[in-house]
């Protein structure tokens, strides 16, 4: 049987349970920055009876969702959780963003992140996420940097900080550093990043692969808390 699960979705399901074990109990007030085109998150939360809600320029049509960037979104009142999945490397401006998030939470609200540190995608970790790309079905973010890897004839690590130049994306490190200075952290750790990409290599694979020194892990889960006022 053919698999049309998306990336996106693999994505999506991989991540459910670790945002899902970080939420204050239902059914608390959460914010989505990035929720994109599907809903990122908030269909699931709102399955689980959260008063959720997702903003992104592209978030779907509805009620719960706001189509503008974070930064330009008219806060109510104070939301119990954020949930920030891959929407932090390539903010305009990162002080900005986290500084109202903080706003934004509660005392003692969580702040959830998955996040993605491009600084540690060095060669031998693209080179095994290339070789395992699948060759037919849907082709995504992997198979154009292949392919534009391909065509530049650049070292690999010379193309990577012209991307990430050209896109102005945040390194891992500096993401982490940003979110230590405002939040209270409560988990900070390194995890699988390409395997939704990689079907049928999963989670599992791609840790053993960074178990066994193979590649690094380039993905980012923290979870920081809003300091109480003094």
């Amino acid at each position: 049987m053919i698999d049309m699960t998306t990336a996106k979705q693999r994505w999506l399901d991989s991540l459910w349970p670790f945002v899902r074990a970080h939420l204050p109990p239902a059914p608390s007030r959460v914010l989505e920055i990035g929720c994109g085109p599907a809903g990122g998150f908030v269909p699931a939360m709102r399955r689980s009876d959260y008063d959720a809600v997702g903003v992104d320029p592209a978030a779907p049509s509805g009620p719960g969702y706001h189509q503008t960037e974070f930064e330009k979104h008219q806060l109510g009142r104070p939301v119990d959780a954020i949930v920030a999945c891959t929407s932090l490397h390539h903010v305009d401006d990162l002080d900005e963003v986290l500084n109202r998030a903080a706003a934004a939470l509660t005392p003692g609200g969580a702040f959830i992140v998955v996040e993605w540190a491009y600084e540690r995608f060095d060669e031998a970790t693209a080179r095994w996420s290339f070789d395992r790309l699948p060759d037919s079905g849907e082709r995504g973010w992997l198979h154009s940097h292949r392919e534009q890897w391909q065509a530049s004839g650049q070292p690999w690590q010379s193309y990577l900080q012209d991307w990430a130049g050209r896109e102005r994306l945040y390194r891992g490190e500096a993401i982490i550093q940003a979110l230590q200075a405002r939040f209270q952290s409560r988990l900070d750790t390194r995890a699988p990043y390409f395997f939704p990409d990689l079907h049928p290599v999963s989670q599992a694979d791609e840790q053993a692969a960074i178990d066994a020194g193979e590649i690094r892990a380039t993905g980012i889960h923290y979870v920081g808390t809003k300091r109480y006022p003094a």
